[in-house]
């Protein structure tokens, strides 16, 4: 009966059954070999309730797809554009800043590439960027934000690694604070390839002094269009890291100030469109808390069978050093960062590497921002990476070319991940 239940659900995986759909049923069979009774994937699945800080999900994702809906996108390039854009390859850096600071607001990088893509694009181009750089550009831009704070998946790394409770303790606040540093190292990588694969084009201004006045003068114009969204992180995110707000309480307060932002004080949209919006902001919640749930009991009939203690002891007994073990680690995770979105990968993979990583000494936090490093690189990994199929269909272009597009900036970011991995004081110096 197991075996047969195993090639079904086998069988069902392959059709193209619901994550959701496999993961109960591995777990399910899993408990029936091992003769426990099945409450307890009913247990295990209601556990997730009782995490306080699953409260921050779907207030950050309402609060993300406000935004996305209004035209904080146009604001938020304007306002970047007036304080960088007179700089030497100024309408690039503008583009990887805005990219990231969208992209952590929202949660989402394909939203980025929707909202920010039809800005961005067409000004590149006519500032005198190649089509082929400024598609890279806004391809692989998309998904810089995942390491900012609020990311979501930042914040789901944290819950389900809270949930497994191996290693050094840490805080969904500690990985806000780790994610900083990754990021910034990463945006100087690319500020600096793009200064010198562009230093002799005519994208690098600024000798222009009428130029460099121009974009000076539409700094106090663009703060005044955003001054009801200029505080909102000054106030979250010093909220939360002074310690005032709790990660749900500021989640609370951000879902509220921008609804009273984009529909009272601004007017991008309309209080009877909020409805539908919290509708496909629900939804979207709604499947990734069901899948943790199901990967939850799953995690525990995992434990139960001693499946990460076996897989450390064989992983251990071909690979002594944590830094091979990290080496085929990103690997994987590119891999699987351009085949699975990004909450599916974490709540399927980190409960089996997060024990491996503790045995090898791999601080938890270290780990989360490495995965979420490499998810973020997945996004545009051919041949599926999801960035490139959304950039394709957005900008009307081959995914051959987008292909073309990506792969130097997909290189710069490989080294920085390179250096992200293996010097952890990227990721812990503001932690530990």
């Amino acid at each position: 009966m197991i075996w047969a239940g195993l090639a079904l659900t086998l069988a069902a995986a392959l059709a193209g059954a619901p994550l959701v759909a496999v993961l109960m049923a591995a777990a399910m069979l899993g408990f029936l070999a091992a003769d426990i009774d099945l409450t307890v994937v009913a247990i295990e699945v209601y556990r997730i309730v009782d995490t306080p800080l699953l409260v921050a999900l779907p207030l950050f994702t309402y609060a993300g797809y406000v935004l996305a809906e209004a035209k904080t996108s146009e604001r938020l390039v304007a306002l970047v554009r007036s304080l960088l854009g007179w700089l030497p390859c100024g309408l690039a850096i503008v583009g990887f800043i805005a990219c990231g600071l969208f992209t952590a607001l929202t949660g989402a990088s394909g939203v980025t590439i929707v909202a920010l893509g039809a800005l961005l694009l067409p000004a590149l181009l006519q500032a005198g960027y190649g089509e082929r750089f400024s598609l890279g550009l806004v391809t692989t831009s998309g998904s810089l934000g995942l390491l900012l704070a609020p990311s979501l998946p930042l914040i789901l790394y944290g819950v389900i690694a809270q949930q497994i409770n191996v290693g050094e303790p840490f805080t969904i606040i500690d990985l806000f604070k780790a994610g900083v540093l990754p990021l910034l190292l990463m945006l100087a990588c690319l500020v600096a390839w793009t200064l010198w694969v562009q230093r002799r084009g005519s994208a690098v201004p600024t000798s222009n002094p009428t130029g460099v006045a121009a974009e000076r003068a539409r700094i106090w114009p663009a703060l005044l269009a955003a001054r009801w969204e200029l505080p909102l992180p000054i106030v979250v995110l010093g909220g939360i890291y002074s310690g005032y707000f709790a990660i749900s309480e500021a989640a609370a307060v951000t879902a509220v100030y921008v609804t009273v932002a984009e529909t009272l004080l601004y007017r991008d949209l309309r209080l009877r469109a909020l409805p539908s919006i919290a509708v496909k902001a629900m939804v979207m919640v709604g499947g990734i808390l069901l899948i943790l749930g199901v990967a939850l009991a799953f995690t525990s009939f995992l434990v139960d069978a001693e499946v990460p203690q076996r897989l450390f002891e064989f992983m251990q007994a071909h690979i002594e050093s944590p830094i091979a073990f990290l080496l085929l680690l990103n690997i994987l995770l590119l891999a699987l960062g351009a085949m699975l979105d990004i909450f599916s990968a974490l709540v399927i993979m980190v409960p089996l590497i997060l024990p491996v990583a503790a045995g090898y000494g791999i601080d938890p936090v270290h780990l989360g921002i490495v995965f979420l490093a490499n998810m973020q690189i997945g996004y545009f990994t051919p041949p599926v990476g999801m960035n490139l199929f959304i950039a394709s269909y957005r900008f009307n272009k081959p995914v051959l070319a987008l292909y073309a597009a990506c792969w130097p900036f997909m290189l710069v970011l490989l080294a920085a991940l390179l250096l992200i991995t293996y010097v952890p004081w990227f990721t812990l110096v503001l932690v530990r």
